[in-house]
């Protein structure tokens, strides 16, 4: 059985997953916010959206209270990492060119969608997307993880992918990381500094993931194959063709770009404040 939410009509390709170094996580999630607001008013199609950041932490709200933040976001930005406060939940995760990320925008106009079905149709998709590797993809909480979340994506108990959900205005965008290439446990270790020298020991109301690196793989090492994001670009839109959708290629319309300046200054506000 095909999730509902992944039998659209038609889905709106956006495929930012080679803009390059210059792009900005933090457009990112002016983008999405955009495409949440246009999807919920029924002037676009449901959207895919693909996109690849170089070298960036993204950090979660409750990471903005770590008592010694600015230290710990100094150590990051001296391993060459840029640093930006997503406006979804979730914790610290890191982006770079072997992570791919996948955003399903979804309109609530007709019926709710509850956080469940939203989950669930990112988990299909991607088990849709790697059947033909005979393994079995499971979504629970991997502990030891970096932002970790009962919709962890694991092989064999490891954690390669990660979903968040965002809601705005009748638009639901369920957002995934998967990392495809590159070493799942440096990027922990990366983080696991990260929290080391934000918290220096310290007890916090909040309790931040204690990181262990060896829970974390990229598919890359699991699958034992090099794959890369080209690749599962191809595989991302073999997979939707195949449940039925109409795919057709698509950039912001004029409309969605001045929604977007509006989203972006949000973005930056955001940012300014908090770190």
């Amino acid at each position: 059985m095909i999730h509902e939410l992944l039998r659209q009509p038609k889905w709106r390709i956006i495929d930012q997953s080679h803009v390059g170094p210059m792009f900005d996580a933090k457009q990112s999630f002016a983008i999405d916010d955009t495409l949440c607001t246009t999807v919920g008013q029924g002037v676009s199609d449901a959207v895919v959206r693909t996109w690849v950041h170089h070298d960036t932490v993204v950090l979660g709200i409750q990471d903005t209270k770590l008592p010694y933040l600015q230290e710990a976001i100094s150590f990051l930005e001296k391993q060459g990492y840029r640093v930006i406060v997503r406006n979804s939940g979730g914790l610290a995760v890191v982006l770079d060119e072997g992570v791919l990320n996948i955003s399903l925008i979804f309109p609530e106009t007709t019926k709710s969608i509850d956080i469940h079905q939203g989950y669930d149709a990112m988990w299909e998709l991607v088990k849709y997307m790697f059947s033909a590797y005979n393994v079995n993809i499971e979504a629970r909480e991997i502990v030891g993880s970096y932002c970790p979340g009962s919709y962890d994506l694991s092989i064999g108990g490891k954690k390669f992918a990660g979903i968040s959900q965002r809601r705005v205005r009748g638009g639901v965008a369920v957002q995934i990381y998967i990392c495809i290439s590159g070493s799942g446990s440096a990027r922990a270790e990366l983080i696991q500094q990260f929290y080391e020298r934000g918290l220096k020991g310290e007890k916090t109301k909040f309790t931040y993931p204690s990181i262990v690196p060896e829970t974390m793989a990229s598919l890359s090492e699991l699958l034992q194959e090099p794959l890369t994001i080209q690749m599962m670009m191809l595989t991302l839109l073999r997979t939707l063709q195949s449940l039925g959708g109409k795919l057709y290629s698509s950039s912001l319309t004029a409309e969605e770009q001045s929604l977007y300046e509006y989203y972006w200054q949000r973005m930056i506000e955001r940012n300014e404040k908090m770190l």
